[in-house]
């Protein structure tokens, strides 16, 4: 994304986030019956066989970021999710490796169920499993990831697990321009995103209707970007 491109965006969130961010309000966690792996909303259609693929870097490294919408499920406390694969490279090596988990909704909103998380070094060894979390043990709680409605202004808590898991979003903007290598819009809507737990971290996101996440990068607190370069279709 070019540069002014990026200013312009600070600028329109620099004007949206005078609100306390402190807090989230996300509704009661309706029951499983209200669920299905069917994730359509359009601003994070998960569409089983889909591999996209981001670049960017992180922390000083180039990286590429691979998330597989696959074509297995899994009840996670009672409720039917999609799972999601998402692999890492820094700098050439796998890095990082996720198992994550979704549903949505009656109403089109997108619930985030937890993650398998590990942090990897160079020689594939596992040195870290901080930030996993599943909806349902000790304590953890799912929360909204996407509104099936999405309003400025409107946030919500998309995970709760005390002390590990605790990210949350508010609503910018939905007529956000984006420019990356797979697509470009003037409509694209724009997040924040921030955790009591990195209180000086603050992130942006893009999604493009139809497609889904499209750009994310720290504005504060770090050296984070992931731009979409494809997005490839299987059955």
């Amino acid at each position: 994304m070019a540069f002014k491109n990026r200013l312009a965006l600070a600028a329109v969130a620099g004007s949206a986030v005078l609100a306390a961010t402190s807090h989230a309000a996300t509704p009661p966690v309706p029951k499983p019956s209200d669920f299905s792996t069917r994730i359509d909303n359009p601003w994070f259609p998960l569409d089983p066989g889909t591999t996209y693929v981001y670049r960017g870097s992180k922390d000083g490294h180039p990286s590429r970021d691979v998330v597989v919408v696959t074509h297995r499920t899994k009840k996670i406390d009672g409720v039917p999710c999609v799972v999601i694969q998402d692999r890492l490279y820094l700098s050439g090596h796998l890095g990082e490796r996720t198992t994550e988990w979704y549903s949505q909704d009656e109403q089109g909103n997108v619930w985030y169920f937890g993650e398998n998380t590990a942090e990897l070094d160079k020689s594939g060894h596992v040195t870290n499993t901080e930030g996993t979390w599943r909806a349902g043990v000790d304590g953890a709680r799912a929360g909204i990831f996407m509104f099936a409605r999405p309003r400025v202004g409107r946030s919500a808590q998309q995970e709760f697990y005390k002390g590990q898991a605790e990210d949350h979003f508010r609503v910018l903007s939905l007529h956000a321009s984006v420019g990356v290598p797979y697509t470009s819009s003037r409509q694209a809507m724009l997040t924040r995103e921030w955790t009591p737990l990195e209180p000086g971290t603050i992130d942006h996101k893009l999604y493009v209707r139809g497609i889904g996440n499209v750009l994310e990068h720290t504005v504060r607190g770090g050296h984070e970007r992931a731009a979409l370069v494809s997005v490839r279709k299987s059955r």
